[in-house]
């Protein structure tokens, strides 16, 4: 049996496969529970729910403690598995069957969800990327904002840097609280470059980090190259999907690491002198320093020449 949710801020629809059935019950805890109560002495094999900003997150939580096997997936691959099936026509019922049958024929991997204290840290994480985004927002608005305008600018971005410190407390104190995660922050930031931001967005958006191998790491977060090719044609490698959350503190360290850490800028030298394009050689020095911090975690090791990783594919 396999079970599809299509979640709304308010509403969930649900139809399971091989049955055919359908049934909608509102996205509150009461209609949760109802939900896992209906679910739970079935034991469906699957149930997937689509990645919807956060709505999902209640239900999923609640059907995994319920153990129950949940897995969230991209809305953009089930909709190319929709018109796969010939299903252009769109509702919330629609979709939950699509769900059913995506389930069904895809098993994609039940995922596992973080716990509470994961869930705070990523919780900050955001804010934080939220404050960062609108500090600089303020501060691009003050270089040509009028007279009249620009003490309250001033007042928001003290404001904005006084709440940025706050949180960066905040997720230090997180941290420190746990032992594990104060041991693998401790291992991520013996790495030149690696430090307290992408160290905390690791252990909050990657809990996958050290559990993985180097090229299900890097296409999980989205630096892994990807092919173009078809017949004789052959295209340009290229990157794309993956945790943007990730992503952003990961380039910022690995611009710091060509800089200061020598074996990240012997790479990037290598990789220009090769005539390979800035960017290009940056993103490849990105999937480098993942790797590297990947395998310390899964080592359970500090930063060494010994984790070096030889160049692949991406370079």
């Amino acid at each position: 049996m396999y079970v599809g949710v299509d979640v709304a801020k308010g509403v969930l629809d649900v139809a399971v496969e091989p049955t055919g059935e359908t049934w909608r019950t509102t996205n509150d805890p009461e209609g949760i529970g109802a939900l896992v109560r209906q679910l739970q002495p079935r034991q469906p094999t699957l149930i997937v729910l689509e990645a919807t900003g956060g709505f999902e997150t209640p239900l999923a939580a609640q059907l995994a403690t319920a153990g129950l096997a949940v897995a969230i997936v991209n809305p953009r691959q089930v909709r190319a598995f929709a018109k796969s099936l010939g299903r252009l026509a769109k509702t919330d019922r629609l979709d939950a069957q699509v769900l059913a049958r995506f389930a069904d024929a895809v098993r994609p991997e039940p995922r596992v969800l973080p716990d509470e204290a994961a869930q705070g840290l990523s919780a900050l994480c955001a804010r934080r990327r939220q404050i960062v985004d609108m500090l600089t927002a303020e501060q691009n608005r003050l270089r040509q904002a009028d007279a009249v305008v620009r003490p309250g600018l001033v007042a928001h971005i003290h404001w904005l840097r006084q709440q940025l410190g706050d949180l960066d407390r905040d997720l230090g104190a997180a941290i420190r609280e746990s032992p594990i995660w104060r041991q693998k922050d401790d291992l991520l930031q013996s790495a030149r470059g690696v430090g307290r931001v992408l160290s905390a967005t690791l252990l909050a958006e990657l809990p996958e980090l050290g559990m993985l191998n180097r090229k299900q790491i890097a296409a999980l977060v989205g630096v892994a190259p990807l092919n173009r090719d078809s017949g004789t044609f052959r295209g340009k490698r290229s990157t794309w999907g993956g945790r943007p959350q990730v992503r952003s503190p990961l380039y910022m360290a690995a611009l710091v690491a060509t800089r200061c850490n020598p074996t990240l800028r012997t790479f990037y030298e290598r990789l220009l002198a090769a005539g390979k394009p800035k960017k290009v050689a940056l993103t490849a020095c990105m999937r480098k320093l993942l790797v590297i911090l990947n395998a310390m975690v899964r080592d359970n090791q500090r930063w060494s020449v010994e984790l070096l990783v030889p160049a692949d594919s991406c370079c």
